[in-house]
């Protein structure tokens, strides 16, 4: 990098927390702005989900997260009127591909500071971006400060401002979509349901009948109820609300009210993400989406994994600008009929209409639809991507599927998928070692490779420094490719590219990716 500009980051809501996070993660220069003094302390969602826990594990910021969060390893679907369960999602079966089969349930208001936290440069408060321009390869700011006007020059612009981005507006683009006259209602209350009270719910359970529904969400300290409004409706006053939640719990001899927010529900999706190559919208600010099945904050958090690392891949001078395009061509569909159409499934399902079913043929479909595990991105402009799994048992593993994260063994110990690819695109090799099969050195930063086999590289094969030993050939029957095959995985954990064996093909899909040539270390 000639120039050390900064990536303005504006908005300091869970997503633009964890695009700097991102940013932090791959070395390149930040600063994160919040017009607001301090961060949101409102009543907001934090049902966390699989894959959301793994990006956060990439940039360094889960532990404090998960030592507050409350896990959870089952949801379940409870029909109201006998009070039994009508389905569960059991997380277990996603034992074999990820190191998080779970979702952790913590609010948001609690969540933002511990991921400001693991920032290395502090949340700048009080900074209103009032206009911005693009001027040639920089994006200039004004800013409003406590000490006054400042201008700041940065490298590019991420606008993570939420649904009313102001920089959105400023681009002139557009919102497509509704918005529902149906409202919901978030309430926390503190009651007993572990021990004088005691039920059997599952510490994420929806409840529903045909003339009404709930959702019941077990926090670290209290419980957490999600219901919907009728179009129109006034929001019930405190006695009303807790004489709705007895409805649904039964009577109990303590309930007290914490607090409560009225939101409303869209389906939403800018027209255009980003400007020039400069600017880009991100999380509400790019999509709002109903939080049914947690799909607002947890769809956001897609696109803080999508463009960190191709901003890092640019700046270094590894790709070509060009690579920023895939960032809008992959996780816009995800958010117009992906998240989208889920969220009105979901909706849907609760109140028992017609054409709620987006569940999986599987249990193990089921868990990796909800856990948004089952993402596959439109890496090559096809058009073929996709957000449910459908198939009854794990199906061989796709460009633009997530890589399924598995535990192998390099000479030194333990390692995972995840872990080999979190700061460089990865080559898996799965071949036979023994054969003494042609590995690339490992000479770029950009590109590791790495065989993958169920025999333990001999120490005299030349390959004991970039061979993964697989026991029982776990990994390679779990990704479902033929012998002699190569999986190219890039830095977010999505699968780039699967290709047969050969010389030279690693580098090749590289560079068709990148538009660049591989860097070498000693370059």
């Amino acid at each position: 990098m000639t120039e050390q500009l900064p990536v303005a980051v504006v908005g300091a809501g869970p997503i633009g927390l964890t695009t700097a996070l991102g940013l932090a993660h791959y070395g390149i220069p930040y600063v994160l702005l919040e017009e607001d003094a301090v961060l949101s302390s409102d009543t907001k969602a934090g049902t966390t989900l699989s894959r959301t826990l793994e990006i956060w594990n990439r940039y360094d910021a889960l532990d404090g997260i998960l030592g507050a969060a409350l896990r959870i390893d089952e949801i379940g679907d409870i029909d109201r009127a006998t009070n039994t369960p009508r389905a569960s999602v059991q997380l277990a079966e996603l034992v074999n591909d990820t190191q998080f089969p779970f979702v952790i349930n913590l609010p948001q208001q609690k969540m933002e500071p511990l991921l400001a936290a693991a920032l290395p440069e502090p949340v700048l408060t009080q900074r209103r971006l009032t206009s911005f321009e693009v001027r040639g390869d920089r994006v200039v700011l004004q800013l409003e400060t406590p000490d006054g006007p400042q201008e700041l020059e940065a490298s590019y612009l991420l606008a993570c401002d939420g649904g009313r981005s102001r920089i959105r507006d400023a681009l002139g683009v557009k919102v497509v979509g509704e918005t529902l006259a149906e409202r919901y209602m978030l309430i926390d209350v503190v009651v007993d349901l572990d021990v004088n009270n005691a039920r059997d719910y599952p510490y994420l359970a929806y409840f529903a009948d045909k003339s009404e529904w709930m959702v019941l969400i077990r926090q670290p300290d209290n419980w957490r109820f999600l219901f919907p409004l009728p179009p129109g409706a006034d929001a019930p006053g405190d006695e009303d609300l807790l004489v709705k939640v007895k409805q649904f719990i039964g009577e109990v001899d303590r309930i007290e009210l914490l607090g409560t927010v009225v939101y409303n529900v869209h389906h939403r999706v800018a027209e255009q993400w980003t400007k020039d190559r400069k600017v880009f919208l991100m999380g509400d600010a790019a999509h709002l989406i109903t939080p049914m099945w947690a799909l607002g904050l947890n769809t956001g958090a897609l696109d803080a994994s999508n463009l960190p690392w191709r901003l890092a891949w640019v700046l270094r001078g590894w790709a070509e600008p060009a690579l920023l395009d895939g960032y809008e061509q992959e996780q816009r569909p995800v958010a117009i009929e992906g998240s989208g159409e889920m969220a009105e499934a979901a909706r849907k399902y609760m109140s028992f209409q017609q054409g709620a079913v987006t569940e999986g043929t599987s249990d193990w479909a089921t868990a990796y639809t909800r856990t948004l595990l089952g993402v596959r991105l439109d890496v090559d402009g096809s058009g073929d991507w996709s957000m449910v799994a459908t198939a009854g048992a794990p199906p061989t593993v796709r460009a633009g599927d997530r890589a399924p994260d598995l535990v192998l063994q390099s000479p030194t110990g333990r390692t995972t998928i995840h872990e080999l690819c979190r700061d460089s695109f990865v080559a898996l090799y799965f071949t036979d070692v023994r054969r003494r099969p042609s590995i690339p050195v490992n000479d770029s930063p950009a590109l590791q490779h790495y065989a993958v086999s169920r025999w333990d590289a001999p120490h005299d094969s030349g390959l004991r420094d970039r061979a993964l030993f697989d026991p029982g050939s776990v990994t390679t029957k779990r990704y479902g490719v033929p012998p002699e095959t190569i999986v190219l995985i890039r830095p977010d954990g999505h699968i780039a590219a699967v290709a047969p064996l050969g010389t030279g093909v690693a580098e090749e899909l590289y560079t068709r990716i990148t538009g660049r040539p591989v860097p070498r270390e000693d370059a």
